[in-house]
């Protein structure tokens, strides 16, 4: 797990090592262990590195090789490398190192692109071919991995956050008014291409871009998740499903063990984290296997913890268990800090959990397995019933899923920003593309392919690499993924969704974990904003120094009449999604 940098520039000019290396200084919380540059005439390569894979110096980067004319920066790890290794050795390669970086670069020169199937695992890389003068970039199929980048005539410039990106300078900060609709629309969520600054975009999921030397760009997407059951499926019982999820995701969660370094499990006392720790025990992990969890004070009748059910499988498997809580006082200590991590805005409560969990985690080990994913993938949300048979799917999935309707938007907005409804515009043409045909099929997609990435994934890829941890999902596994598109929704739906997942769970963990109300990860104090909290808030809101010209001031002053009672279908703060956005800035000095 890494940070990668580099500019590549179009107008015969040698490329700006010294913004390269702003940008890759800039992330070194993401590696920690090592840092190096490469510069070639128009190239150069930025890396930062957290040793997991290949402990040695000779899988350090960026990574050049002479002999085949190639230069490599990557982010990521790719789990199944011994098999492509031994592939590729068999067909007469030679390597220098052991790790899974030269086998990605070998991999690439042998098979170019089609080299990105065989993949299994979270990758950003970039490749540059000295003789052809040839750039490829590539992402993995469900962007656990970022890339931003910006663009002009004159050059490419990447890196794999956003804050850092802006250090290289050269990009006016000015708003994007599409993506501030989907900010205020899908609780954060931004779809890729656009980002909240209009001269940056991030490289879509499954997708790659190739330049050649005068800037001439090619984009393709290499992946698609489609749905419906194979035809050698058609015949299997709910038995044979869940069979297949027991089957697939163990070899999931097995091939992540793969690491130098001890790897541990965010354990939140749900069944997708418990899971983890049943297959893994299964698998034969150790006896001091590692679990960590995290708590928050009551708010609003609401508890802050789930204690009681992380305890009961760090009990019943022996654990070496972390727990940790938080006060108050440490949320607001910390939440500028952990803004400052964010490569976008994200208004989740997790945010500030997942950044403080990190921070203990980070003190044991230095991989750790999340739970991600398993909500969309296997319909664990309250709405997708709501879309399933609806005479208008669109319309329900908006009506449930939207933090607010583009009129209400429209009161809320400044009238520079009021572009048009981009977020309805956005799902209508999701729900419209093939490759899905049952209205909640479609919404599985959505937010298997768009929401999961640019929320969840990026919230946990943020987080964790703000303390130089790397994260897997085992449920973000292609395969886990292929395989839920497959199972037929009327297999997930029932018992509140998940139903063959919880099913297939019961042949491994404690039926109490599965059969408790469902929970969340959360932080009642960001939802039910009260006490400082809310002085606080009020302050990001009011403050003229905070007025960048985005918010109605009536429309301030009326969410602050009733701070509790303004949340989102989601049950969101509708404050406190304001406040982030102002907050964000502030911290990135925008």
């Amino acid at each position: 797990m890494c940070g990668i940098a580099g500019e590549y520039r179009f107008d015969h000019q040698p490329a700006a090592l010294s913004a390269v290396e702003r940008i890759t200084h800039h992330l070194s919380a993401r590696g920690p262990d090592a840092c190096g540059f490469h510069s070639h005439g128009p190239l150069a390569f930025g890396h930062r590195r957290l040793k997991i894979m290949d402990l040695c110096e000779a899988s350090g980067q960026p990574m050049v090789d002479p002999a085949l004319g190639l230069s490599m920066v990557f982010n990521g790890a790719i789990y199944n490398y011994p098999e492509l290794r031994a592939e590729l050795e068999g067909m007469g390669y030679r390597f220098f190192s052991e790790g899974d970086t030269e086998v990605l670069l070998k991999g690439f020169h042998a098979w170019g692109e089609a080299l990105l199937p065989r993949l299994n695992g979270m990758f950003v890389f970039a490749i540059h071919n000295r003789d052809t003068g040839e750039l490829f970039i590539a992402r993995d199929r469900l962007g656990v991995k970022p890339l931003y980048f910006s663009l002009t005539e004159r050059r490419l410039r990447f890196a794999s956050t956003l804050p850092a990106l802006l250090k290289g300078g050269d990009i006016e900060p000015q708003l994007n008014p599409v993506a501030l609709n989907h900010y205020m629309s899908f609780h954060a969520v931004v779809p890729a291409p656009d980002t909240l600054i209009a001269g940056i975009e991030k490289l879509p999921p499954a997708s790659w871009m190739r330049f050649d030397a005068q800037g001439n760009c090619s984009r393709q997407t290499w992946w698609q998740l489609r749905f419906g059951a194979a035809a050698e499926e058609q015949s299997y019982r709910f038995e044979d499903w869940q069979q297949r999820v027991l089957d697939t995701l163990r070899d999931a969660v097995a091939i992540r063990q793969r690491a130098a370094v001890d790897v541990g499990v965010l354990l939140s006392g749900g069944v997708d984290s418990s899971l983890l720790v049943g297959l893994l025990r299964e698998a034969g992990a150790a006896d001091n296997l590692l679990t960590f969890s995290i708590g928050f004070e009551d708010a609003g009748g609401e508890r802050g913890d789930e204690f009681k059910y992380s305890d009961l499988i760090a009990t019943h498997y022996q654990t070496r268990h972390h727990q940790l809580r938080i006060g108050e006082h440490e949320i607001l200590e910390q939440l500028p800090a952990a803004f400052r991590a964010m490569s976008e805005p994200m208004v989740s409560h997790d945010c500030i959990a997942f950044y403080l969990l990190s921070r203990e985690v980070a003190r044991h080990c230095k991989v750790v397995q999340s739970g991600q994913g398993a909500d969309e993938l296997f319909a664990g949300y309250h709405w997708y019933p709501k879309v399933d048979g609806a005479p208008d799917p669109v319309a329900a999935y908006l009506t449930a899923f939207r933090d607010r309707s583009y009129e209400e938007y429209a009161a809320l907005m400044q009238a520079q920003w009021l572009k048009g409804d981009f977020s309805g515009d956005f799902v209508r043409r999701h729900f419209a593309e093939p490759g899905a045909e049952a209205a909640v099929d479609k919404a599985l997609r959505l937010d298997s392919t768009v929401m999961l990435v640019d929320d969840p994934v990026k919230r946990v890829d943020n987080m964790t690499m703000a303390w130089s941890l790397e994260a897997r999902t085992p449920f973000l596994d292609y395969r886990v993924a292929e395989l839920s598109a497959r199972i037929p929704a009327h297999y997930k739906l029932p018992d509140g969704g998940k139903y063959v997942l919880k099913e297939a769970a019961r042949r491994v963990i404690p039926a109490e974990v599965i059969d408790r109300p469902k929970g969340y990860f959360p932080v009642p104090g960001l939802k039910h904003l009260s006490g400082a909290t809310l002085d606080w808030v009020r302050e990001l809101l009011t403050d003229p120094s905070q007025d960048r010209g985005l918010y109605q001031p009536q429309a301030i002053e009326h969410l602050l009449a009733d701070p509790q009672g303004q949340l989102t279908p989601l049950r969101g703060s509708k404050l406190w999604q304001l406040a982030a956005l102002n907050l964000w800035l502030s911290e990135q000095g925008l």
